[in-house]
């Protein structure tokens, strides 16, 4: 046995520093490419690091309780600010003070990172909790109560709301890939409610996806131009109002043209 070679808590720590450099550099690395930047056979890292979560949070990649929300908080800004094409996740870990690999770690890409700021900072899963709830009342109640839901989150968060519109519609990658799971999730939801309804009677059959348009479109457009509706055009309608007229709005336009007698009686 060679009594030149390194005690095992030197290779560790040699290899943790390479690592560090290594990762910085590109959080994806695989553990080959680590091992061959530490100088040390992958068999040698893999006795100390059985698995790459374990480097990951010797190396100090793996991200304390705080640095998610910090990540999304500064993502929600530089993204409605800028757009997610602009947005740099290197920007993103500088201003959320965390390193890049962090950043990587918790949003392996733009996509990553888009679809979460849309969970957490969109209508989407409140209203997909909601319908969750609410079985099959009648529209009358679910429909303002989806209104209100989307007018009190979306008007916090108006720019983002409108990065996300311009994004998405736009045809942007990473944004259509981002925003496709939680948009698909939110139609079914919605558009599984109304269909219901229709076959209830209490609702004019007609796509889905229609359906769910003639409900929260006429909503969406209003909170994404409401601010130049009031700067050029005078519009000074407090948002509540906006709610319940837009909502009874939606609500007639989608009356069955020849009422459901049963349905009625149900109600």
């Amino acid at each position: 046995m060679s009594t030149t070679s390194e005690p095992p808590t030197t290779t560790a720590k040699r290899i943790v520093a390479s690592a560090r450099r290594a990762l910085a550099d590109d959080p994806n690395l695989p553990m080959e490419a680590v091992a061959r930047a530490a100088g040390v056979s992958r068999a040698t890292l893999h006795r100390h690091f059985r698995r790459r979560a374990e480097l990951l949070a010797a190396v100090g990649v793996e991200p304390d309780p705080g640095t998610r929300e910090r990540v999304l908080a500064v993502a929600a800004e530089l993204v409605a600010r800028d757009g997610l094409e602009a947005l740099s996740m290197d920007e993103v870990a500088a201003a959320a003070e965390v390193s890049r690999a962090s950043v990587y770690r918790l949003f392996p890409g733009k996509p990553a990172l888009f679809e979460a700021l849309l969970l957490t900072h969109t209508p989407f899963e409140p209203v997909i909790a909601l319908l969750d709830q609410v079985g099959d009342r009648p529209p009358s109640e679910v429909v303002p109560a989806i209104h209100r839901m989307v007018a009190s989150i979306a008007a916090a968060n108006l720019g983002l709301l409108r990065a996300v519109y311009v994004e998405v519609w736009s045809g942007s990658p990473d944004a259509v890939a981002g925003a496709g799971r939680p948009l698909r999730a939110m139609i079914r939801a919605v558009g599984g409610y109304l269909e219901r309804q229709m076959a209830l009677g209490r609702l004019e059959r007609m796509d889905p996806i229609l359906a769910v348009q003639c409900v929260l479109g006429p909503l969406v457009f209003h909170l994404l131009t409401r601010p130049v509706a009031k700067q050029i055009a005078g519009l000074d309608i407090p948002l509540e109002d906006v709610v319940e007229q837009l909502g009874a709005a939606a609500l007639r336009s989608l009356q069955p043209t020849t009422p459901d007698h049963g349905a009625a009686n149900e109600e």
